[in-house]
């Protein structure tokens, strides 16, 4: 009850401070993997806030560890509100798909961040191989692009606190790993579908 109220409150704050806004397709109704542009610390806290109640419970980010452990109110909010997956970055003696492949297994949908770490904003970094592994393993869930637009500058790198400014949440037409696509492929198709959803600038 108390994570209920709690969650309801953040989200209600980050849509009163960033007013996200949902753009051309709806989020997916079915299992799905909603891979994200990063640039910022709220960017799944952003998705997340803009996908209807039903979605948000059957919803979960994928996470690092290093940063959501680091405190007690992160370790709060990453298991007990976001539910989040957490991986190992680089380096670490955690295998990074493992816990991510079994949150697919158990029916769950996904935030999944693929330049792997957060970027400057407005550019997309180059890809991981990560995605690919997943959609070739889970031929069947449906991979979501969505550009996150503006949430550089709400939270830039080295700031704690949030500065009030519009966002929008743009969702693209879902696509699937096809049988034969290889790596280079299939990433140059994730990086076009993302591309293609940033609003032009005036």
């Amino acid at each position: 009850m108390i994570a209920g109220l709690i969650e309801w409150l953040l989200i209600a704050s980050v849509r009163l401070i960033a007013r996200p806004t949902w753009r051309q397709a709806h989020a997916n109704a079915q299992q799905c993997i909603y891979v994200a542009n990063h640039s910022s610390h709220l960017d799944a806290v952003l998705l997340f806030s803009t996908l209807p109640a039903e979605l948000r419970r059957r919803t979960r980010p994928v996470a690092a560890a290093e940063y959501w452990t680091a405190g007690p109110v992160r370790r709060y909010l990453i298991h007990s509100l976001f539910r989040g997956v957490l991986v190992g970055r680089q380096g670490s003696p955690m295998n990074p798909l493992e816990p991510v492949s079994a949150a697919l297994r158990q029916g769950d949908s996904l935030i999944f961040f693929p330049e792997g770490t957060r970027g400057p904003g407005g550019i997309l970094q180059p890809l991981k191989p990560g995605i690919f592994h997943l959609a070739r393993w889970f031929p069947d869930i449906d991979i979501v692009p969505v550009w996150i637009d503006n949430s550089y500058r709400m939270l830039p790198k080295g700031f704690a606190i949030p500065v009030p400014l519009l966002c929008s949440i743009t969702f693209g037409a879902p696509l699937r790993w096809k049988e034969g696509q290889q790596q280079d492929e299939f990433l140059a198709e994730i990086r076009e579908s993302l591309e293609a959803l940033q609003q032009p600038k005036p």
